[in-house]
């Protein structure tokens, strides 16, 4: 039963980053973002893809997966509306 709700949360987790989404393209603004906060937190999940990928526990690999393709979306995002200065 804890393992299926680790798999669940595992799940929902990364679509807490669909607010952040919505509000820099509303704003049309990544301004209050740091480019390099998103660059590092993409890089990390990036490095522990391989990991998540080999291992056979089911909620580390959903949740790298899923984190992984959602932040992907927010650092596009992110990178498209930040104003150059």
């Amino acid at each position: 039963m804890i393992d299926k709700i680790a798999l669940v949360a595992s799940l929902v987790m990364p679509f807490w980053n669909i607010p952040l989404i919505i509000r820099i393209i509303k704003r049309r603004s990544s301004d209050d973002i740091s480019i390099y906060w998103a660059v590092g937190i993409w890089l990390c999940l990036l490095a522990m893809l391989p990991s998540a990928l080999k291992s056979d526990f089911i909620v580390w690999k959903a949740f790298a997966i899923g984190n992984l393709f959602m932040f992907t979306i927010v650092f596009l995002v992110t990178l498209l509306f930040h104003k150059k200065k």
